[in-house]
């Protein structure tokens, strides 16, 4: 009896039925996909390996625990190897279950210190790329060539940054390289909210920049608009009187939009 048991376990491993990306094995060609981050911008899978880049998918849900572990990891090696300006392009595809606010507040709570690779929430068509993938676990990483077929189906156990490194082919001219931050992610890292958390009244709010116009909108969790206004300052305050929960709040200037969690007591 335990030789059966045995061979059905080593039977059902040689098979891939463990591997999480479950419609597609190593060397077949990926069907093409075009996909919304949360900042707007558009990424069509195609384009970008036609620019010989290789591209690593991060599948992920916003309550799930091991995704909140290895985010920050998979954000560390996106800024390493130049956040998507060299052979590497990194983004993270959501399970198709939680809005941009949401992936937004996800990020911001659990994507860490370095510069985070592009997320999609089911706003801008995860759903389709977690289902065309038949992606069964999270998280799940994997790899596209520049040929556009799947190189690795699961990168997995995420332990430090040497677990992607391990991954990058022998082929492609990647290199650690400096990332270069742009306007936008510089209004990212100076834009300040205080106090955090708040009584929804009295949200105080510092650029980093010299922008001469902000617009404010704050979402809910739910991706609904809570408020919006424009100020012409780089310090200001809110008044929303917010009710207690959680909420985004986006700031587009000139330079860009930028994103921040709010948690209101």
């Amino acid at each position: 009896m335990k030789k059966i048991i045995l061979s059905i376990v080593l039977v059902l491993i040689t098979t891939g039925l463990f591997a999480q990306v479950q419609n597609y094995s190593v060397g077949d060609v990926v069907d093409d996909f075009t996909v919304t981050d949360t900042n707007g911008n558009v990424w069509n899978l195609y384009d970008l390996t036609s620019q010989g880049k290789y591209v690593y998918l991060d599948f992920f849900f916003d309550t799930c625990g091991p995704c909140q572990t290895t985010t920050p990891i998979f954000n560390e090696f996106h800024d390493t190897y130049g956040c998507n300006q060299g052979d590497l392009f990194m983004i993270s595809i959501n399970n198709g279950t939680d809005s941009d606010a949401e992936v937004i507040a996800f990020e911001n709570a659990f994507g860490g210190s370095f510069t985070h690779a592009p997320a999609v929430s089911a706003d801008g068509g995860a759903g389709a790329v977690d289902t065309n993938l038949g992606i069964t676990a999270y998280p799940t990483y994997c790899l596209i060539g520049a040929d556009n077929t799947l190189l690795v189906n699961d990168i997995w156990p995420i332990n430090d940054l040497g677990t992607f490194v391990n991954t990058i082919p022998a082929n492609s001219n990647a290199v650690p390289m400096q990332c270069s931050l742009g306007d936008n992610q510089a209004l990212l890292v100076g834009f300040n909210v205080y106090p955090n958390p708040s009584t929804g009244n009295q949200i105080h709010i510092a650029l980093g920049n010299s922008a001469t116009r902000s617009e404010v909108v704050i979402y809910n969790v739910l991706g609904n608009v809570v408020y919006t206004n424009t100020f012409s300052q780089n310090t200001f305050t809110i008044n929303a009187n917010l009710s207690s929960g959680s909420f985004i709040i986006s700031i587009t200037t000139e330079s860009g939009t930028a994103n921040k969690s709010i948690i209101v007591r």
